[in-house]
């Protein structure tokens, strides 16, 4: 492997991003470092590194899954990389498959898919095709900031509302609500949920964490928004960090109850291929007196590793520490009486509406 000069040469121009580096997707011949050769002047700040938005040209957009751990086998994702810059996101590894870094480059070098709408109508009006509910949002986020703009999640949104297709949302975006108008639609056919995830109330830490999604305040408020539109709306508390975040549990599981949230649920932290690398450098450059306390502890839940891909402990970890946390959160769920009344989205009521220019049925 050749070693070059990284693109991202000062991390001054990382201020406001997740990452704070820009390494080498695995699959790429040459590996960037950061290098200094002295002619930075140190009074001059560097631009800050700009979002570039670029067109996905994938012929399909439903994504289909046989994982036996996770409740849904269909998704889709309106966007390839995320802006948020979440530093623990476990789809930063994707962007490697692009050629590009998991670091800056997967929240500044996004792809989005503008003729999703068209490709999900393709696809849902096939005969052979079977109902399932979508799941949109569990890889990047379909509601990050550049979807004010570009306005395709409400596309498919609208797509499936026409076709009466069911939906499960996760966000950790309040620009979710200026969808409620579908997605209430939706919701009074049994066709539509949505989670937000909250993984701090803390915002100093979101700031850092989480450095371009919305603030834990805004995503309170987008939970009672939409709570009381009638849409079923739960609490993530993703990912459990522990000795940063995991004694926050029980009072976000309070705070979103007390918003309208009907269920709740969390991940452990999940640390794949660069993203160990790219979360232990962030913790020692924004939490460094914590930083070999987290680790310890994110090993002892993953069987001396900093991360254990096996099916049905992945999401959930093992250990005591663990143990510790899946109990915590069974408490706090009972006491707040979450998780009483979840109801299957329906599948029953799809229907593919009548092409242009078809003869109305008679019947």
């Amino acid at each position: 492997m050749t070693t070059v000069l990284d693109l991202t040469a000062d991390k001054r121009a990382l201020n406001g991003r997740g990452a704070v580096s820009n390494a080498s997707g695995r699959f790429e011949k040459q590996q960037r470092v950061l290098v200094d050769d002295g002619w930075n002047v140190e009074d001059d700040e560097p631009p800050p590194l700009k979002t570039e938005l670029m067109i996905d040209s994938s012929r399909t957009i439903i994504t289909r899954n046989n994982s036996p751990d996770i409740s849904f086998s269909q998704s889709i994702n309106p966007y390839k990389g995320c802006e948020h810059g979440c530093i623990y996101c476990f789809a930063r590894p994707t962007h490697a498959y692009l050629g590009l870094s998991p670091g800056a480059d997967f929240e500044s070098k996004l792809f989005m898919k503008p003729n999703a709408a068209e490709l999900l109508r393709k696809e849902l009006s096939n005969p052979a095709y079977v109902p399932k509910v979508i799941a949109i949002g569990t890889n990047t986020d379909p509601y990050q900031p550049t979807e004010k703009r570009m306005r395709i999640m409400r596309s498919i949104l609208e797509v499936l509302h026409e076709f009466r297709h069911p939906v499960g949302i996760v966000t950790k975006s309040a620009l979710i609500t200026r969808d409620i108008d579908i997605l209430a639609a939706m919701a009074e056919q049994g066709l539509a949920k949505v989670a937000l995830s909250v993984t701090t109330l803390d915002r100093q830490l979101a700031r850092v964490m989480e450095p371009r999604a919305a603030t834990p305040p805004k995503r309170l408020a987008a939970i009672k928004t939409l709570a009381e539109a009638g849409i079923p709306t739960a609490v993530m508390f993703a990912p459990v960090i522990p000795a940063l975040n995991d004694e926050e549990l029980e009072n976000v599981l309070a705070q979103a109850a007390a918003m309208g949230a009907k269920s709740a649920g969390y991940v452990l932290l999940r640390l794949p291929l660069e993203i160990k690398d790219l979360f232990r450098e962030w913790l020692e450059t924004n939490v460094p007196d914590r930083s070999r306390h987290v680790m310890s502890l994110v090993r002892s839940m993953r069987g001396g590793k900093d991360y254990d891909s096996q099916w049905h402990t992945r999401m959930r970890g093992t250990g005591p520490y663990a143990d510790m946390i899946a109990q915590r959160f069974r408490l706090a769920v009972k006491k707040l009486g979450l998780n009483q009344d979840s109801r299957p989205l329906l599948l029953s009521k799809f229907k593919r509406p009548l092409a242009v220019g078809s003869q109305l049925a008679l019947f």
